[in-house]
């Protein structure tokens, strides 16, 4: 069985903001007001030092984040192309028939008809919908769009994603 992802990476510090310590973030996440409830975070490898939000809001696609302690430019310089982790208790919670992408990866996937196409190896995400992207044998891949019509079923006890493929979709 995979080992479950303990932590989820959220955004990227990408800059400064003004003289008072504040920074720029990048999100990662596919609900940028999720920053919203952040209360708390983790930077880079460090998994145990925790550092706190003091205030949230948002300028276009960006996160500006006040973080306690930092308060000046150079203090926030030195957290600049840094990642943000949250640990999963942590993490938003999902609503019936959502995952998270590091729990699929690595699950069977089955056509209708019980024929093994693959292992899920990778999710694009698009605005329009997500596409799963399956490894098959050898070499082979197949872009499977994730919407219900073509993946009616997803069991994640099982670990097993069941795709209902159109003509030239496994060719």
């Amino acid at each position: 069985m995979k080992e479950k992802v303990t932590h989820f990476k959220i955004g990227k510090i990408v800059n400064t903001q003004g003289l008072k310590g504040e920074v720029r973030v990048y999100s990662l996440t596919d609900d940028i007001n999720r920053f919203d409830d952040l209360e708390t975070f983790y930077l880079g490898k460090d998994l145990e030092k925790q550092w706190i939000v003091e205030k949230v809001r948002y300028k276009g696609n960006m996160v500006i984040m006040k973080i306690k302690d930092i308060d000046t430019v150079e203090m926030a310089e030195k957290l600049r192309d840094k990642f943000m982790y949250v640990s999963r208790e942590n993490s938003r919670e999902l609503e019936d028939g959502e995952y998270f992408i590091s729990d699929m990866i690595g699950i069977d996937v089955f056509t209708v008809n019980g024929e093994r196409v693959g292992t899920l190896k990778e999710v694009l995400q698009y605005a329009a919908n997500d596409v799963y992207v399956v490894k098959g044998n050898e070499e082979q891949e197949y872009l499977i769009p994730a919407v219900m019509k073509f993946v009616p079923t997803i069991d994640m006890k099982e670990r097993k994603m069941i795709i209902d493929p159109i003509k030239g979709m496994l060719d």
